[in-house]
């Protein structure tokens, strides 16, 4: 399960600590952060983690969050005068680790910039003023005395392109930036739990470093290269140093196992334009939901047309994110070469990125479908600021599409239970229930029969919910949600409107009478009793998440009647 901090104000701290010889942590706590990136569900907050390393000379790697600009330069002044810091280590140019650093350029202008080419690129637009630089490649090194020479790695599209690793040869410590990290505050400057910190740590995985599998492959190589690793440091969450091989090796297995999958879906967009990466990132968590592999490349990155054509030939699917009608001639030559590497019978779905330049979608649809491709979800036209809604949307047209790629497996999956078995399994029953919920401006509902009352004290029932369920987002730990009961006699209408298949981001409650629980979630007015629900904790079940919950609140609005059941005569499907 993912455990829930308690947290009673919103508040951001800073701690520091000395984590090796001549090396100290600054570590920015965001306790409160309840969203990352939008569609990042974070129960825990998250941290921004810089580093001090002292040799004869010092260096600084990465900065922290703008909302940190206060408390990070009154620490760090506590510990050094600005002007001291020789280098300016910068692992990604993201804006959570890079978004001090046009301060303190002001302050100490003659600090050299350590980073890759495409860094440097990246930030001569973010700085807008001279700086001095060092751009590196893998294998360099940067000597800063008294041991602590730093060599380099080479570790694109983690989770950025322009992204490397620092590696301290005196103290053994890997500064990884994003990769190996978790979104997860605590007073704990290491991993010193690893039962309580590992949900969160694959969910990282999942949503950032999974659809860069092969990327992280090829970082795990460049890794072997290095002498042993004794401590991780890692961008946000705590720093891995009990339980360093493992969690290195759990990366190792899991891209292992993306990169053998059956099914591949490529994402291609810039990143760097108008609301692309947020609204990729969506696609992909629904994507994620079903078991599908990811691969995204960043269209602005200028990646190798060759490899691009060979990403393209081995997909099964194809998002595409419109860049601006104004992009290099790069960009365009990249599009150009994804349109003419796709193939008949390949799944497509594009959607606008909202930079308010965007090539129109219309006529690149057009030219997909003339070449065979099947459209699995409605193009998404970004009008206006993304909300909520519009992510919850890209999420669901992801999970639509992940589904469609994998449907001749699910039917195979279905007929592979043995004969008996699969008509035991048919004999166990359940009632009808629907499960609504809401959270902010998005809802959503799913009808269910594997419920079961699980504890009296507290009052707990148990759900099975399917991985690739659009409500699945909104029953994270600690969240609200109410279980709408139907009625024996009185259920095939509320059955069959929850049965249909909705499109990405549709109403669910459209033409349905509803009233307001106390959390806000709709109750349905024609269930025949309701109960109000909180998320306790989650087990992972292959392709269902038991779901325990407490209840504290209900009603029934006819005690004489019954609750709908449901018989099954084979088990292979609800």
């Amino acid at each position: 399960m993912v455990a829930v901090t308690d947290k009673t104000e919103k508040r951001l701290t800073i701690q520091t600590g000395e984590i090796a010889e001549d090396t100290t942590t600054i570590r920015s706590l965001d306790w409160d952060r309840d969203r990352f990136d939008i569609e990042f569900g974070l129960q825990n907050g998250t941290t921004y983690n810089s580093f001090l390393i002292r040799g004869e000379q010092t260096a600084l790697v990465d900065t922290s969050h703008e909302k940190f600009r206060q408390l990070y330069f009154d620490t760090l002044t506590g510990l050094i005068n600005p002007t001291d810091i020789d280098y300016l280590i910068v692992s990604h140019t993201e804006p959570d680790h890079s978004g001090l650093i046009k301060d303190l350029l002001q302050m100490s202008p003659e600090i050299t910039v350590v980073a890759s080419k495409v860094a440097i690129q990246f930030l001569e637009d973010l700085v807008h003023q001279p700086f001095k630089r060092k751009i590196v490649k893998n294998g360099d090194r940067l000597d800063l005395g008294n041991g602590h020479e730093i060599e380099f790695v080479i570790a694109p599209n983690l989770h950025w392109p322009d992204t490397i690793f620092s590696f301290d040869h005196k103290t053994q410590i890997l500064y990884t930036c994003d990769a190996f990290g978790m979104h997860y505050c605590s007073d704990s400057t290491f991993d010193d739990d690893l039962k309580t910190i590992e949900a969160d740590f694959h969910y990282y995985y999942e949503c950032l470093m999974g659809p860069n599998a092969r990327s992280v492959l090829s970082a795990l190589k460049r890794m072997g290269e290095l002498p042993a690793v004794k401590m991780v440091a890692t961008g946000h969450g705590p720093l891995l140093f009990h339980n360093v091989e493992e969690l290195i090796g759990r990366y190792r297995k899991w891209s292992q196992t993306q990169n053998k999958a059956e099914n591949t879906i490529g994402i291609f967009y810039v990143s760097e334009y108008g609301y692309s990466d947020r609204l990729a990132q969506s696609i992909i968590n629904g994507i994620n939901k079903t078991g599908v592999a990811v691969e995204v490349v960043d269209l602005g990155s200028g990646i190798d047309l060759q490899e691009l054509r060979e990403l393209v030939g081995r997909c099964t699917g194809i998002v595409i994110g419109m860049p601006p009608v104004s992009g290099s001639g790069s960009i365009q030559a990249a599009l150009s070469t994804v349109l003419g590497s796709a193939k008949e019978k390949q799944a497509i779905g594009i959607f606008e990125t909202g930079g308010g330049d965007d090539e129109p979608i219309d006529p690149l649809l057009t030219k997909f479908r003339n070449l065979g491709l099947v459209t699995v979800f409605p193009e998404i036209r970004i009008k206006q600021t993304p909300t909520e809604t519009t992510y919850k949307q890209c999420e669901e047209a992801g999970t639509d599409l992940g589904q469609w790629v994998t449907r001749d497996r699910s039917i195979k999956a279905m007929k592979s239970l043995g004969a008996d078995l699969d008509k035991a399994l048919g004999r166990l029953s359940g009632g009808l229930y629907i499960i609504t919920a809401q959270k902010g401006e998005v809802s959503s509902a799913m009808l269910a029969s594997w419920v079961s009352q699980a504890s009296f004290k507290p009052i707990g029932l148990s759900i099975a919910v399917a991985k690739d369920r659009a409500i699945e987002s909104l029953m994270q730990v600690g969240d609200r949600f109410v279980l709408n009961v139907l009625e024996e006699g009185n259920y095939q209408t509320l059955m069959r409107h929850f049965l249909k298949r909705f499109a990405p981001g549709a109403d669910r409650f459209e033409g349905i009478r509803t009233q307001k629980a106390e959390n806000g979630t709709p109750i349905l007015a024609d269930a025949l009793a309701y109960m109000e629900c909180e998320v306790q904790s989650r087990m992972d079940c292959g392709d269902h998440w038991a779901v325990y919950s407490t209840v504290y609140a209900g009603r029934v609005s006819k005690l004489e009647s019954l609750t709908a059941v449901h018989h099954r005569k084979v088990g292979n499907h609800y």
